[in-house]
């Protein structure tokens, strides 16, 4: 019986042609009766299917945690550089804007430059709820891959699906892709 060790999305050495790639697709290969597949293939795009003992992932600094653990980001408010009788109230918070901080000096984040904020003061703090919420999220795509993983039968076909497309979500913000520079990264 075989398990899959790759997923899709995953950046792996491909030994045999002494190069990385990506993994397209894991192929299962089933029979009738048998829970398990006999046998799980991966299709790294270079013409051929490949085993599991001829691919390698991609080792993670062990000296680096990972950031879904160790960091907590949050939102602080900063104070407007304007005068407070100049100070626009129609803004959600009046005299302040948004500065999500990912670490624990408040030192580094995102921020948003004063010209956008007041151009648009909604889409700036609706955009700073997402960016300090993005580890949580992050958290429960985890989860729910590991769920499916350690209970593959009792999982819901749709949330199968989902799980997988957090495999791929979480692929994409941990490995780098290849620069393709015929077309523009598409926004989802």
């Amino acid at each position: 019986m075989a398990k899959a060790v790759f997923h899709k999305g995953q950046r792996v050495y491909v030994k045999p042609v002494a190069t990385w790639a990506t993994v397209e697709n894991v192929n299962p290969q089933w029979v009738k009766g048998v829970e398990e597949p006999l046998r799980v293939t991966y299709d790294a795009g270079l013409g051929r299917d490949f085993q599991a003992h001829e691919l390698a992932a991609e080792e993670k600094d062990p000296h680096k945690p990972d950031l879904i653990e160790t960091e907590n980001w949050r939102i602080l408010r900063a104070v407007n550089r304007l005068s407070q009788d100049a100070r626009d109230p129609r803004h959600p918070y009046p005299g302040t804007y948004p500065v999500v901080v990912t670490d624990e000096k408040d030192w580094g984040g995102w921020r948003v430059p004063m010209a956008e904020y007041d151009r648009d003061p909604q889409r700036v703090e609706h955009q700073s709820r997402v960016f300090a919420n993005a580890l949580r999220l992050m958290r429960v795509a985890r989860e729910l891959i590991e769920f499916s993983q350690d209970y593959p039968h009792e999982t819901p076909g749709q949330m199968m699906d989902l799980a997988q497309q957090a495999e791929m979500v979480l692929a994409a913000i941990y490995h780098e892709p290849a620069p393709n520079l015929a077309s523009p990264v598409a926004a989802e």
